[in-house]
C-alpha cells in the first residue's frame, strides 16, 4: 500500500481489482446488506471477537455501518473518536481501540518534547474511555526523526509512565501499535515487535499492551505466528489485513490467516481482532463478511 491510504484519509473511490467479486451493477454502500442471513451473528463463531476499522469504511455512515456491522455479528468498531461511540453504543457495539484526533502516528511518545501536550490530552481521552467502559486506547511511538533506539524506549518511558499510572485507576490500557516504516510510515519507530516488547517490558506496567497489527509485521518481519506464540502475553489487541496491497484476506494474498486465528485462539486471547483492510469489492459489505468467515475458525 502507498502511503495515501491513511486512517485519516476519506475513501471516496476504490478501484475494482481482479479479485473482486462478480456482482451486477454498482451495490450502494449506503443500502442495507440483503444478503445476510438473520441468523448470521448467530452462526459465526464465538472463538473470535471481531471488531472493523472505521477508517476503511469511511464513506459509509456511521449509524448504517454499526447497524449492518451488529447484523454480521462484529462486536464493536476500532479507531473511533469520543464523538462517535454513542451511535456505535445504540446497536449493541463497542468502541475497541480509542482515538482523537490529537493522536499522530508521526509525533508520539518518543520525543521529550511532545510529553506535556500528549500527557494533557490523553488524560481528557482516558476520563471519556473510562466514562463508556472503554478499555483501550490508542498510542504511538512517533517517527525516529534521529533517535536512537534506546533513546526512544527511554522517553516512552518517561512520556508513558505518569499516564499508565493514570489510565490504571480509571481502569483503562494504553496500547501502543506495532506500524511497518518500509512501505506505509517510514521513520515510524516502533516498527518490530522486539523494540515493542522492550518498551513494555521496561514498562513493566499491567496497563501497556501491545497493538499487533499482522499487516503490517508481515511487511517489516514475517514470521507472524511464532512472534504471536512468544510474545502473546503483551499482546492484546489485533489487526488485520491482506499482504501485500492491505485489501481483503483471500487467497489472492500471502498470509494464512485460518492458521493465523487458530494461533491467537491457542493463545488464550480474549480481546478484539479488528479487521482493517481496504475494501476492493463493489459491495463492501460483502468483503467484510468473507473476511469475518475466513477468520472463524
Amino acid at each position: 500500500m502507498g502511503n495515501k491510504y491513511s486512517r485519516r484519509d476519506a475513501l471516496k473511490t476504490m478501484v475494482i481489482g481482479s479479485g473482486a467479486l462478480s456482482i451486477g451493477g454498482v451495490v450502494s454502500s449506503f443500502a442495507a446488506i440483503n444478503f445476510i442471513d438473520k441468523n448470521e451473528a448467530e452462526k459465526n463463531s464465538q472463538k473470535i471477537n471481531h471488531s472493523v476499522c472505521r477508517w476503511c469504511f469511511q464513506d459509509i455512515p456511521l449509524d448504517n455501518f454499526a447497524q449492518q456491522c451488529a447484523a454480521l455479528g462484529i462486536r464493536a468498531i476500532d479507531l473511533l473518536k469520543p464523538s462517535e461511540w454513542k451511535t456505535v453504543e445504540k446497536y449493541g457495539l463497542v468502541c475497541s481501540m480509542a482515538t482523537d484526533d490529537f493522536a499522530d502516528v508521526k509525533n508520539g511518545f518518543n520525543n521529550t518534547e511532545n510529553h506535556e501536550i500528549l500527557q494533557k490530552n490523553y488524560k481528557g481521552l482516558i476520563d471519556k474511555a473510562s466514562e463508556h467502559h472503554i478499555k483501550n486506547v490508542i498510542v504511538f511511538s512517533g517517527n525516529r526523526r534521529g533517535i536512537d533506539e534506546k533513546s526512544g524506549i527511554k522517553n516512552c518511558i518517561a512520556g508513558l509512565r505518569p499516564l499508565l499510572s493514570y489510565a490504571e485507576n480509571k481502569n483503562v490500557n494504553l496500547v501502543m501499535e506495532l506500524l511497518n516504516s518500509k512501505v506505509d510510515y517510514p521513520d515510524y519507530m516502533c516498527d518490530n515487535t522486539e523494540w515493542g516488547i522492550a518498551l513494555a517490558e521496561e514498562l513493566d506496567a499491567p496497563n501497556f499492551k501491545l497493538l499487533f497489527d499482522i499487516y503490517h509485521m508481515q511487511v517489516m518481519e514475517g514470521d507472524i505466528i511464532a512472534t504471536i506464540k512468544k510474545h502473546h502475553k503483551h499482546i492484546n489487541h489485533f489487526h488485520t489485513a491482506g499482504v501485500p496491497n492491505r485489501n481483503e484476506i483471500n487467497d489472492t494474498q500471502e498470509l494464512n490467516y485460518a492458521a493465523i486465528m487458530k494461533t491467537i485462539i491457542e493463545t488464550g486471547f480474549e480481546g478484539y481482532v479488528a479487521h482493517e483492510f481496504i475494501p476492493t469489492y463493489r459491495n463492501k459489505m460483502a468483503g467484510l463478511q468473507e473476511v469475518i468467515q475466513i477468520c472463524n475458525v
